[in-house]
């Protein structure tokens, strides 16, 4: 503990005499306690909850012994959290509280995922007091049902998944900072950005290798040892100069004393390479050498009790966790050493309790996740707002602001996470100072979008867009527009083309808004540069590099990829002119129209007609790139058009999988669910008396005599036996009557297949195929009941004898 000032040990003395008033104490936690158990319902609760089995009860025992023998050996420690009180106002040994539990919902499969959900599931709670553990601790089933609970509460829950997980998860009972047991990050830097901090740039591949450096290595060492220690000073002491700032924590008269709970996760299983701490209220992990915890009374897991015996003068940064060393580990039963580094399906669990070990947990209340289905967390000059997926209509599940004084009172970035959302937007950046907005989209958006960043929405302004390009047919990459000019940038063509640029000039008047989608009146456009990656097929003083149409001068510029062993390109200048010569006719093609600079000896002599229809062929390769740039021009406005609907609309997406979200699904299930009602209807009506009929005829049973029982046979067998006939007669006339028709379809072909056309013969041929198969199902389904009907008829037969109405007259004639 670190040394306190004379005001500071007054105002601890001052604080601990508040909270170390005994009797006080417990009347207050025990008014809590009384208080927080009223306002639970255990009536569903299992038996086990208020009641101690037998081995619970010797556990019990044996924990009072241990306490009685530990509180004789080391007077001067604090009381151990051993047998606490659980809702059902039941005391249980601590190790019982703990069950390892895996939900199905592969989010919990990690630690990570784990300490994510309790953190966000369950809203903390302060301690009764914070220089003692609670006299109270509640099953993981009550914290999940509840969603509150203190630190030790979301330690047993968070270790009771862990464990489930495979992890080896102990909770642990100490002391922590007054920001960790506060659950205070307003002097944290976001994970958030943490994360995008981390994030580093890729070198490019083919970036310009820096010419070899002749300088001394051990020179540049001792230089660059040298700055980083200035570097470190500086960095001192301008951290200490911010210490000393108000942003500096006021010294805590507790520091030492705040007790906490947190999860312990050792090495070994789950390939946990280094053992380290995660603290419940915030999710995050933290090594066993952290500064933030100062100290450890003891530890337990479902299997055991483990309680200290090093010395926390330096808080937790020199204790060892070797748990089987019974010299710095005291523990409680005999015989239970630390488990073994072995895989979870590999070994037997040894359980306290009759409890079950699983806690249900409904999908819609794991989705929902915070309680209410929203959490705020502060962070330094951040605020970090968390909702549950569907909850907000667009989509929003995350929001973090951030802000440029401590006080948050100045905006400085927005940053909007989505999910589900229909036109698959997935992250949103607004910065307030340069007001740029920026969009992230996932695979799947209608143009292929990616990122997306503008000023406003308005066309022909300054924005960014980034597209999937494998998911386009041009393989656009990135377009970047401003006011004046458009370039785009490309990857897997196969003209390769890589990059073109086009600068826009200002138009002259402006254009009606029904015309202003026609190309005739688009911006004009002064020049338009491409840029081709190397065609391996072609040569490469044929293969061009670079061209650019001047337009406003009407001028074509080529220049070709450079040749092996050559520093310098083939280059061409082509001028679209209309002069006419001295007799006044129309010059087409003047050697002055193409001005060409040749690399290395002239190895082909073109004549002027060569040059005259490689010229035609480039005019009309700019017609086509001037539309190409109109077509990219049109897109951005329909992109422009389709975000303002989408944003406007905000749709989300629901998974087919999602049957109460799911309309279409939802009806399915309905629509089967009316089916088995109908059809067990059925079920029932066919399991209705058949002598019902007969009987009305006859007036009942209740007179009924050995000849009545005899007629009542013989007229549901004659009935039974006319309706077998009918059913074969019914399928004997179709049968014929499927002959007859196929015997005259046979003649009718006879007489005109002479004069049929082959549609005609088909389909005859497709008649006569559906007719014989038809004729064969009626013939199979007589055949087949005739030898069901005798059989059919004894079966009744038999089940009227054995009628409890029928029977007793009908014994003798079985």
């Amino acid at each position: 503990m670190e040394v306190l000032t004379e005001n500071q040990e007054e105002e601890a003395k001052e604080e601990e005499n508040d909270y170390m008033d005994s009797d006080e104490l417990k009347d207050l936690e025990m008014k809590l306690v009384t208080a927080y158990i009223v306002s639970i319902d255990t009536s569903n609760l299992p038996a086990s909850y208020k009641t101690n089995s037998p081995k619970e009860q010797m556990l019990l025992q044996i924990a009072d012994n241990f306490h009685r023998q530990y509180a004789h050996l080391c007077p001067d420690r604090e009381p151990l959290l051993l047998h606490p009180i659980n809702e059902c106002g039941m005391e249980k040994f601590v190790s019982t509280t703990v069950r390892p539990t895996l939900l199905p919902y592969p989010e919990l499969y990690n630690w990570d995922g784990s300490a994510r959900f309790v953190s966000d599931y369950i809203t903390m709670e302060s301690l009764p007091s914070p220089i003692a553990p609670p006299s109270y601790l509640y099953s993981p089933t009550t914290i999940l049902k509840y969603q509150r609970g203190n630190c030790f509460d979301f330690s047993v829950l968070l270790c009771s998944l862990l464990i489930g997980a495979g992890y080896d998860a102990y909770c642990v009972n100490g002391y922590a900072t007054r920001e960790v047991c506060m659950m205070d990050e307003t002097r944290e830097v976001c994970p958030l950005l943490k994360k995008s901090e981390e994030v580093s740039e890729k070198p490019k591949k083919y970036a310009v290798r820096r010419p070899r450096d002749l300088r001394s290595k051990f020179e540049l060492r001792q230089e660059a040892k040298k700055e980083a220690e200035n570097r470190a000073a500086e960095e001192k002491k301008q951290k200490e100069e911010e210490d000393r700032e108000s942003e500096k924590p006021k010294p805590d008269p507790l520091y030492g004393l705040r007790v906490h709970a947190w999860v312990l996760v050792l090495s070994g299983k789950r390939e946990v390479p280094e053992s380290f701490f995660i603290d419940p209220f915030t999710g995050n992990s933290y090594d066993t050498i952290d500064e933030h915890f100062l100290g450890i009374e003891s530890l337990w897991n479902h299997k055991n009790y483990w309680v200290n015996m090093q010395d926390c003068w330096n808080g937790c940064k020199n204790l060892l966790f070797d748990l089987g060393d019974p010299v710095r580990w005291e523990f409680v039963l005999l015989g239970t050493d630390k488990p073994l580094l072995s895989l979870p399906e590999m070994e037997e669990e040894e359980e306290f309790g009759d409890d079950e070990l699983f806690f249900p947990l409904p999908p819609a209340d794991f989705e929902t996740r915070c309680p209410q289905g929203m959490k705020v967390i502060q962070y330094k000059k951040a605020r970090l707002e968390k909702w549950a997926p569907y909850l907000n209509s667009d989509g929003l599940v995350s929001c973090l602001t951030l802000y440029e004084d401590p006080e948050c009172t100045k905006v400085l970035e927005v940053r909007e996470w989505f999910k589900n959302r229909e036109d698959m937007m997935e992250m949103k950046e607004v910065n307030k100072h340069t007001e740029v907005t920026t969009e992230y989209f996932d695979p799947g958006h209608v143009q292929g979008l990616k990122v997306h960043t503008y000023k406003t929405m308005d066309p022909e302004t300054e924005r960014s867009m980034e597209f999937y390009s494998k998911n386009r047919v041009d393989g656009l990459q990135k377009r970047v527009e401003t006011a004046k000019d458009m370039a785009e940038y490309f990857e897997g063509r196969s003209d390769f083309l890589c990059y073109r640029h086009a600068e826009f000039g200002k138009r002259t008047k402006k254009a009606p808004t029904a015309l202003v989608n026609t190309e005739s009146n688009a911006r004009p456009i002064l020049q338009i540069k491409e840029q081709f990656h190397r065609n391996p097929e072609k040569p490469a003083d044929e293969d061009v590099a670079e061209r650019i149409f001047v337009i406003l001068e009407e001028r074509i510029l080529l220049t070709y990829h450079c040749k092996d062993k050559y520093i310098t390109a083939l280059k061409m200048e082509f001028v679209k002119r209309s002069d006419v010569d001295n007799k006044g006719n129309k010059i087409i093609m003047a050697p002055d129209m193409c001005i060409g600079y040749q690399v290395g000896s002239l190895e082909k002599d073109h004549k002027l007609l060569h040059f005259y229809e490689m010229m035609l062929r480039l005019m009309e390769e700019e017609k086509v790139s001037r539309h190409q740039v109109w077509e990219s021009e049109m897109e951005v406005l329909d992109i422009l058009r389709i975000r303002n609907e989408e944003e406007a609309a905000s749709q989300l997406t629901v998974s087919i999988y999602d049957t109460e979200r799911n309309e279409k699904s939802k009806e399915q299930r309905e629509a089967m669910e009316r089916l088995m009602q109908e059809e067990r209807q059925r079920q029932v009506e066919q399991d209705l008396d058949y002598l019902a009929p007969f009987l009305i005829q006859m007036g009942g049973t209740e007179k009924m005599t050995k000849w009545l029982a005899l007629r009542l046979k013989e007229d549901c067998l004659n009935d039974f036996k006319h309706r077998l006939i009918d059913k074969a007669n019914l399928i004997q006339a179709r049968f014929e009557k499927e002959t007859q028709e196929l015997q005259k379809k046979q003649q009718w072909y006879q007489q005109n297949q002479l004069s049929m056309t082959l549609e005609d013969e088909d389909a005859y041929l497709a008649y006569c195929s559906e007719a014989m198969f038809r004729i064969r199902i009626l013939e199979i389904r007589l055949n087949r009941h005739k030898e069901m009907a005798p059989q059919k008829y004894m079966a009744l037969e038999e089940k009227l004898c054995k009628d409890p109405r029928l029977a007793e007259h009908l014994r003798f004639y079985v």
